[in-house]
């Protein structure tokens, strides 16, 4: 009896120890299931530098909203200031090993890492979920050849701000047309104001001209033949904006002195209530109260319009000239990258991100908590674009960019003749093929 009881103590003994065993086993096996099933995300963000960790702090806020909705997923967040950031990139994606969601401008250099291979291409969860939130003109500029690579987050408009008090004494309406704005130029000019501030020696603000003659002449179409190979930057379109373009230098719309002067010189004009127009895009309030004398600029007295339609031409008013800020997908990114770009989009955060970082939302509806304020206009104008063409100088290869604004300083200096300044830009082109 005595050796029966010892025998089952032992037995039970034993079937603690196999329990706790196996139940170890069980820990280790689940444990390393978990491990396995983790997923990590890389994402590198442009911080704002000098001390302010605002942008930080918001990703930081998305991350763990994110990650405690999907509990396999860790994201790893890097900040980088713009140069640091464009030259770790660059190294990354000569690698091959770009991280999984990163900054981008959208356009030409986003352009070169897809032809390399080194984005993903995200075309049917851009068409089944992203255009459900987000303008399909501003994720135009995160696309190229049909397909597309990430999206924006932020996207301004270059448009026609204007002297309200100006409009008012010279008895002028809102030009929706070329021959309307020539018209409003002429009165502006004879009642003694500048009736357009320009900063020709910093050559970009100048390119804005030229570039949205082309947009409202030849439309979306003439700039793909020109980029695609199938026209080039030397069509009627591009000559034709360079003739309206000498058509509009030879009312002398500009300040003396406006081919030696800079983009602060255009803005203090526009700020001191000198100049009744100047094409700029969405941080010209800042800019002009920066450079005014009172340090306020003209305050409620400033309005904006689009660029005037041009009569006969294929491109629509709605169509939009800007940039602004967004982000593309590694080429070896997980499918979670993708909800991750989509929850960074939401409306919530999108509005959070006009105070942290001034932005212009993309989301729809963010819009919303821009009411009463100028931006709000543009986003209209954003959100309606159906096709938003990315600053040419931006878009195009680096090279090319500074052969746009050459050509157009030359054509208004009188050193080259429409076709010659077209003629430049597509050479130019030519040589980076």
């Amino acid at each position: 009896m005595k050796k029966l009881g010892i025998m089952v103590m032992t037995g039970l003994l034993l079937l603690i120890l196999s329990a706790v065993f196996f139940a170890g086993c069980a820990k280790e096996d689940k444990e390393e299931v978990t491990e396995q099933d983790k997923v990590t995300i890389t994402w590198w963000a442009l911080s704002a530098g000098g001390g302010d960790e605002s942008r930080e702090r918001l990703r930081l806020k998305v991350i763990e909203d994110f990650e405690a909705q999907n509990p396999n997923v860790e994201v790893e967040l890097t900040m980088l200031e713009n140069e640091a950031f464009k030259q770790k990139i660059q190294v990354a994606v000569q690698a091959g090993a770009p991280p999984d969601l990163f900054h981008s401008w959208g356009g030409g250099v986003m352009v070169e890492y897809a032809e390399a291979g080194q984005l993903r291409d995200i075309t049917g969860f851009v068409k089944s979920d992203l255009s459900k939130i987000v303008g399909i003109g501003a994720l135009g500029v995160y696309g190229y050849d049909g397909k597309y690579y990430g999206s924006p987050y932020d996207m301004g408009a270059v448009g026609m701000w204007y002297n309200k008090a100006i409009f008012e004494e010279i008895g002028a309406s809102v030009p929706k047309t070329w021959p309307e704005l020539l018209a409003v130029i002429k009165k502006a000019k004879a009642a003694g104001y500048i009736p357009i501030a320009l900063g020709g020696g910093d050559k970009w603000p100048a390119h804005f001209w030229w570039v949205y003659l082309a947009m409202r002449i030849g439309g979306q179409d003439a700039f793909n033949a020109a980029y695609g190979g199938s026209g080039s930057f030397k069509d009627p379109t591009f000559v034709k904006a360079g003739e309206m373009l000498l058509e509009l230098a030879a009312l002398e719309p500009f300040q003396t002195g406006f081919l030696g002067a800079t983009y602060d010189d255009q803005a203090a004009l526009m700020g001191n209530g000198k100049a009744a127009m100047e094409l700029m895009g969405q941080w010209a309030p800042a800019t002009e109260a920066s450079n005014s004398d009172t340090g306020d600029g003209i305050g409620d007295d400033l309005g904006w319009f689009s660029f005037p339609a041009v009569p006969g031409g294929t491109g629509k008013n709605t169509d939009v000239m800007g940039g602004g800020n967004g982000y593309v997908v590694g080429k070896d990114a997980p499918d979670e990258t993708l909800d991750l770009l989509k929850f960074f989009l939401q409306k919530e955060y999108n509005i959070e991100l006009i105070d942290v970082e001034g932005i212009i939302p993309v989301a729809k509806g963010a819009e919303e908590a821009l009411e009463g304020t100028l931006n709000s206009v543009i986003a209209e104008a954003v959100a309606g674009a159906g096709y938003y063409q990315l600053y040419y100088d931006q878009f195009l290869p680096p090279a090319v960019g500074e052969a746009v604004k050459d050509a157009v300083v030359a054509l208004l200096a009188g050193q080259a003749s429409p076709a010659q300044a077209a003629a430049m830009v597509d050479d130019a082109w030519q040589m980076e093929k």
